[in-house]
């Protein structure tokens, strides 16, 4: 039971549901897309997300500014959150300006704002879970995506839910986190995704 509660922690790192939201968006999205266009945003999108992140943190691991991936510290977060910034600008900038996918430009956006939140928060010396800000951030999409397209997806939403209450057991059963900090996360998640979702609905 440790490793697999351990495994969930990986399997849904935060660094792949950025992926996750954009491919959903696109299989539920009634909109015609040449397949050609969607397996590029999802190219560029999967190579920004995560193996860039992955590259600059064995950067920062080689200089010594990070000891684990976990990132235990307040003050090991601070960098890598503030590259993550940077990156997500450049999904917005380069990959998804706001005059083509709006639903995906604001779930970025959203993604954003959370990202700087957790950042504010590392600078004051406290540490949201960001596998939660990442869960709630999705599940607040997927429900955007439902309401916005008038279809039923509470399936997916269930399904969703499922996964985050798994990544919070996770999280505590390694004691990664506090029930304080996984909640706050959650929220950090899910509030810049409901902001967000006045600009698109």
């Amino acid at each position: 039971m440790s490793g697999f509660l351990k495994s969930i922690s990986y399997i849904f790192h935060p660094l792949f549901m950025p992926l996750l939201g954009t491919a959903f968006f696109f299989s539920k999205s009634p909109r015609y897309l040449p397949i050609e266009i969607i397996k590029a945003k999802l190219f560029s999108i999967g190579i920004l997300t995560i193996v860039l992140p992955i590259l600059l943190y064995l950067l920062l691991k080689t200089l010594k500014k990070v000891e684990t991936v976990n990132l235990p510290t307040t003050k090991e977060r601070i960098l890598p959150l503030a590259l993550n910034c940077i990156i997500i600008f450049l999904v917005l900038q380069r990959v998804l300006p706001q005059n083509e996918l709006i639903e995906l430009y604001c779930f970025f956006i959203g993604i954003l704002l959370s990202t700087l939140a957790c950042l504010m928060l590392a600078i004051l010396k406290f540490k949201p879970s960001i596998h939660m800000v990442a869960a709630g951030g999705v599940i607040l999409f997927f429900i955007g995506i439902s309401i916005h397209y008038h279809i039923n997806i509470n399936g997916s939403i269930i399904l969703m839910c499922v996964i985050a209450g798994a990544i919070a057991t996770s999280r505590l059963h390694l004691k990664a986190h506090n029930n304080i900090e996984l909640l706050i996360g959650l929220f950090i998640g899910m509030i810049p995704q409901i902001i967000m979702l006045n600009y698109w609905l």
